[in-house]
């Protein structure tokens, strides 16, 4: 298990772009399970759908990359303050399947499917009480910082 002060380590992200609360399981090499709690205090509802808030799908994709980037960093045993980053690279297959909305606790889930060549390849999904929001085939890059 992650706390923030931990996921702070790996993720260069600050508020309000900080997107993983906690990290639940963690296998290097494998895969990550992690969350980020969404309230109506996030920035993003004030001019997003403000009289029926919804978590911007952008963001949860956004979401599902900082935590395949943590299972990355991990998995690497090297940190931004090494002088490495891992730049969000593409994604592939994005679906959205339910709406996210204030009070939800977003489950976030990346698998490491492939690397080369410092691209990494995750299969990832995000879920609200065991319901799929949506899923992507995400690709990060471990990149050193310049």
């Amino acid at each position: 298990m992650m706390e923030i002060q931990e996921i702070r380590k790996y993720l260069p992200h600050r508020y309000p772009f900080l997107l993983v609360d906690r990290v639940t399981e963690l296998v290097e090499g494998d895969y990550i399970v992690a969350y980020k709690n969404i309230t109506i205090n996030e920035e993003v509802f004030n001019g997003h759908f403000p009289q029926m808030p919804i978590f911007p799908g952008v963001m949860i994709v956004e979401a599902m990359a900082q935590a395949a980037g943590i299972l990355g960093f991990k998995t690497l045993d090297k940190t931004p303050a090494d002088g490495s980053i891992y730049l969000f690279a593409g994604a592939d297959k994005v679906r959205f399947k339910r709406q996210v909305v204030p009070g939800d606790r977003l489950q976030l889930e990346a698998k490491i499917v492939s690397e080369k060549r410092g691209i990494w390849k995750f299969d990832c999904k995000a879920s609200v009480d065991g319901v799929l929001a949506a899923s992507a085939s995400i690709m990060c890059a471990d990149r050193p910082v310049k």
